[in-house]
């Protein structure tokens, strides 16, 4: 028996939107963003990979419920996630004749969501967008929240803005497509959370077998997210920078590695290993539960070791352009215990070194 289709809300002070999850949902993307009476023509963004897949059912979908829909695709990978790109999204949408009343669908995983994200904030001063993720990681995570963004040579997310979705569609049957590595790399993102809120999904996630039966662990996913989001918009009393636990080093590290060379779930799972190093040594989390994370992430074949050429320098200089850094002083996300973080002021740059030279 298919798994029913979950719905999600996202409730914050100035709007409220939705997160939809179901097995084969892209069909109703039509119907379900015409609901939302944002406008008649849109851009759908989504890259080489994705496009071919998805692209046409979608806009079919679109034209069936009365909106005219102009299809924008960018080069798969992290290299996309730039500035450049987004000039180039943006003046196309003129040439096409967008304007304020325009909307965009970001269709793909997380780097077209926060590329498209950002695109639609800054375009004509910011128009409504639709996330429909295609990626776990996207899924789970990066679609639902509002932070979208672009990459530099100094650090990831250094550009961007909050712009919250109205809508956000997750069609599970899409993640059939994905290649085992795309795939396996979101489950990260998922290992996370259960280490930050939900301990007990770690059993959950060591059960999963194959592809199928993601509905549920989707939703549960997003239902964090979205309890962290509402608690925390725009990471001002400190609860929504628990979701960057293993980014702090993570994000450095696939910096340090050249977008793209390490997929984002691939160095978040080095980050995470590092973190619980140093929460094993700085806020007395059991090592048996380091491990169990340490575990999980072999399940899905995500890298626990780093390769000895990565200089322990040269990724302490990259954090340091990392916006988790207030006033010179690193913000660091610990777990004290799985399914409880804290982000503490006391790390110093010495415990970060050492949770780094502990990955290798």
């Amino acid at each position: 028996m298919p798994e029913p289709t979950r719905t999600i809300r996202v409730a914050l002070p100035a709007r409220q939107y939705d997160t939809v999850i179901g097995n084969g949902i892209l069909s109703t993307c039509g119907e379900r963003i015409a609901s939302l009476n944002i406008g008649e023509r849109c851009a759908v963004i989504s890259d080489s990979n994705v496009a071919p897949l998805y692209s046409d059912s979608l806009c079919d979908s679109l034209r069936s419920c009365g909106i005219s829909p102009n299809p924008v695709n960018v080069d798969a990978g992290e290299a996309s996630k730039s500035m450049a790109c987004a000039e180039k999204i943006c003046r196309r949408m003129i040439a096409d004749g967008h304007d304020r009343h325009s909307f965009i669908i970001a269709l793909g995983g997380g780097v077209v969501g926060d590329l498209a994200g950002f695109v639609a904030a800054i375009f004509y001063r910011g128009i409504p967008f639709v996330q429909v993720p295609t990626t776990i990681v996207a899924q789970v995570d990066s679609s639902v929240g509002g932070k979208t963004g672009v990459n530099t040579p100094e650090g990831k997310n250094l550009i961007g803005c909050f712009h919250q979705p109205r809508l956000v569609l997750a069609d599970t049957a899409t993640l059939q497509s994905l290649p085992e590595r795309e795939f396996n790399e979101g489950f990260a993102e998922v290992i996370k959370h259960a280490a930050i809120r939900d301990a007990e999904m770690l059993d959950d996630i060591m059960a999963i077998d194959g592809r199928k039966a993601l509905t549920s662990m989707i939703a549960r996913n997003v239902a964090i997210k979205a309890r962290i989001v509402e608690e925390d918009e725009k990471e001002i009393t400190g609860t929504r920078a628990h979701l960057n636990y293993g980014h702090t080093i993570g994000h450095a590290i696939e910096a340090a590695s050249g977008y793209g060379k390490l997929l984002h779930g691939e160095a978040i799972s080095l980050g995470l290993i590092a973190a619980g190093h140093l929460s094993c040594s700085a806020a007395g989390l059991p090592s048996a539960q380091a491990e169990r994370i340490r575990f999980a992430l072999e399940k899905f074949g995500l890298p626990t070791s780093l390769s000895p050429q990565m200089d322990t320098g040269m990724l302490m200089k990259l954090m340091k352009t990392d916006k988790k850094f207030n006033n010179g002083r690193i913000r660091f996300v610990v777990v004290p215990e799985l399914g409880r973080a804290e982000l503490r002021n006391d790390i110093t740059e010495s415990d970060i070194s050492k949770a780094i030279r502990s990955l290798h």
